[in-house]
């Protein structure tokens, strides 16, 4: 199966993935769930947000590195996250915690930078991130681009 990211719709769609995803750092296994919300949007990778359910207790703290506005989605706030080294990654994941209309299914989940962790897997397929250090898509050998992100994209 090959998805082009330029098949994806805007505005972006959330769905269901029945798709185990673990996110990795410091050696320790800080989620995983095969419970995940994937956001499609055009000409991005998907971004996998995970329920807080299935986030180790600890790895996330209130983080005051950032704040974004998505036109679709709504205010998204930014997550510490904690690794076991004691190493601290800023604004290293976000949430929705009072999405815009239609993408309620996003309320309670995290979407990790894969780029900031030491690994993310999909169905056990080690991830490639995304370029660049505003999106946070996921790459696979199943999606195909080319993607936003990389500079001079941001504008596409």
């Amino acid at each position: 199966m090959s998805e082009s990211v330029w098949d994806y719709p805007r505005p972006p769609r959330v769905e269901r993935s029945g798709r185990l995803i673990t996110v990795v750092l410091a050696g320790e296994q800080i989620a995983r769930s095969s419970d995940a919300r994937r956001v499609l949007e055009t000409s991005h990778p998907p971004v996998y947000y995970i329920p807080l359910a299935d986030i180790a207790d600890g790895v996330l703290g209130p983080s005051r590195a950032r704040g974004t506005f998505c036109e679709w989605k709504g205010v998204a706030s930014y997550y510490d996250v904690h690794a076991g080294d004691g190493r601290i990654l800023r604004a290293g994941a976000w949430t929705y915690p009072d999405p815009a209309a239609g993408f309620d299914d996003l309320r309670g989940t995290v979407a990790f930078y894969p780029a900031l962790m030491d690994r993310c897997t999909v169905d056990g397929e080690l991830v490639s991130a995304q370029e660049g250090d505003f999106y946070g898509g996921w790459i696979t050998s199943e999606i195909t681009g080319p993607f936003k992100g990389a500079p001079g994209t941001r504008s596409w």
